[in-house]
Formats: structure tokens, sequence, C-alpha cells
């Protein structure tokens, strides 16, 4: 089936990640990791502003009060307040190591930050992990052993947790406890490679299909609830990051995406890389948890 794709800004971000929609504000909030920036446009106007941080910006999530985001800049995760541009610390995480930093995460339904981390050099290793962080910064590790923590998303009633690990190219399903923020009963959901395109950031719609960019093949993936593969949507760049669904219908997905300066050629070829795209799939998401304050 092909999708009428269009450019939803023009802003290029160098590593645009974790767009995250806000249906009180009538925003979508992304970063740019390098770039060290959180961005925002506003639906109905277009609009955009940015902020600037003093640290990397992994990945943020939003949080019961609308002025206020839960952040994972490198080695910490903070509460962002937007309009005095505050700080405030909650957790850190590796900051004694070097080699990694923080990457995807979201807020889960109990109300709690994940976010992962990634080996942060050229030659990436499995040393990252998966963590929970609590409203008290309280950081309990879940899962050990992974180079780049990506693609964290739940199933429409909350039970299943998925996370992929980028470099290997699988995604794993868990079984999902709200009440404790715990997982068990690990399992391969599904496998990618280089030219099906190796999962980042993920989503997951209504009817619980999976949604993962899949960064090495300039695809947009999307799964049966039992990992079959339902569709491969090309898109406009070769390095696309991340969905999630947006708009007041929640019918509408953007797409971030990365300029591939490790790629010239690529570069060259694709001016719009760094920019954010959005098409609609014939599908509706869901609303976003928010940390609890």
């Amino acid at each position: 089936m092909a999708h009428a794709i269009s450019r939803l800004s023009d802003t290029r971000c160098e590593l645009a990640e974790g767009p995250t929609w806000d249906e009180r504000s009538g925003r979508l909030y992304w970063c740019d990791i390098l770039g060290m920036r959180i961005h925002a446009i506003d639906w109905e106007t277009r609009k955009e502003r940015h902020w600037t941080l003093p640290n990397v910006v992994g990945s943020l999530g939003l949080t019961q009060d609308e002025d206020r985001l839960v952040v994972a800049l490198r080695d910490r995760v903070v509460l962002f307040t937007l309009s005095s541009g505050i700080i405030e610390p909650l957790a850190e995480i590796e900051a004694d190591d070097p080699r990694t930093r923080l990457n995807d995460g979201k807020v889960g339904p109990d109300g709690a930050f994940y976010v992962g981390t990634m080996d942060d050099r050229p030659d990436r290793q499995p040393i990252g992990a998966l963590y929970r962080v609590a409203r008290d910064g309280t950081t309990t590790r879940l899962v050990e052993g992974v180079t780049v923590s990506n693609g964290l998303a739940w199933s429409p009633d909350g039970t299943v947790l998925y996370h992929a690990d980028s470099r290997p190219g699988h995604i794993e399903a868990w079984d999902f406890d709200a009440a404790t923020g715990t997982i068990s009963g690990r399992r391969l959901f599904a496998q990618l490679t280089n030219e099906t395109g190796r999962p980042d950031g993920g989503t997951v719609d209504a009817q619980g299909r999976y949604w993962s960019a899949g960064v090495s093949a300039g695809m947009l993936n999307c799964f049966a609830p039992d990992g079959a593969l339902i569709e491969a949507i090309p898109m406009p760049v070769p390095r696309p990051t991340m969905p999630c669904f947006c708009g007041p219908a929640l019918d509408e997905l953007v797409v971030t995406s990365l300029r591939p300066h490790t790629a010239p050629e690529l570069l060259a070829e694709y001016p719009y890389s760094g920019c954010l795209f959005t098409l609609k799939p014939g599908a509706t998401g869901l609303p976003g948890w928010r940390f609890s304050l």
C-alpha cells in the first residue's frame, strides 16, 4: 500500500528522536540528541520553539504537570520545567562509565520512566542496560547486556513491554506488571537485519500492532501482535529513527530521522535527513502515559 508522506517540519536536527504527543497542549515534542535541544511544534499553528539543554538529550516523557517534562540527559534523568528552564535532578545512571549514555526512554503504564543506555563508542559492545526510574529517583536495572537500548513501547492494555537492541537487530517482548513495574517472560518478538531495517524507536497502535523505525534500511516496519511483519513502508530518508502517533484523532504517524554524517553520499542525496515526516497509516495510536509527580 502506497502512503503519502510529507515533511511536518523543515527543522533539520542532527539526530532527531523521542517524538512525544501531548494532547493537553496540542504539542508534539521531540529531541535533537546531538544538538542538545528539545523541540516542540504546535499542531494547529505549526509554530515551533526549542529549549537548549546542558548535555545530549537522549529522550523525554510527559509528566502530570503540563509545564514539566521528564528528560534523559547523558548520564542522568531530570525534570525540566519548560517555562523557567529549571532542571531538577532525579537520578544518575552509569555516571561513572564514560563509555555509555542514556538513549531511548518512555513513561510506562505505572507512571515510572523507563530508559536504556548504549555504548557510545563506534565499536559498540553489549555494556548497556534498561532501567526503571521512579518519582523518588529509585532506579532499578531491569535488563543487562544491551548494546543500543531502543524501541520501548507497551501493548494497549499495558501488559506487554517491547524493547529492542538496535545493533543485533532484535525486538523482545516481556510480560509487564504495572502494579510493581517488574518484567518477566522474556521472548523474541522480531529479528531484523540491515536490509530489513534494524530497529530504532517504536510505538504501538490501538490495535496492538508494533511500529518500528528501520534505521538501517530507510523503512518503517509494522508488526502484528504475534511478531509477523505486516507492512514495510519506505521512508523518504535513509535513517528514520522513531514513530509516534499524533494529532487530535491520533491518526497521523510522525517519524523522526537523523543526518547520516558517516555516509556523506547519503547526506548529499537526501538533504532533508534530520527532518520530521508525517503520514496517515490507516491506524490510530494511544495517548501517552505521564510520569507521576
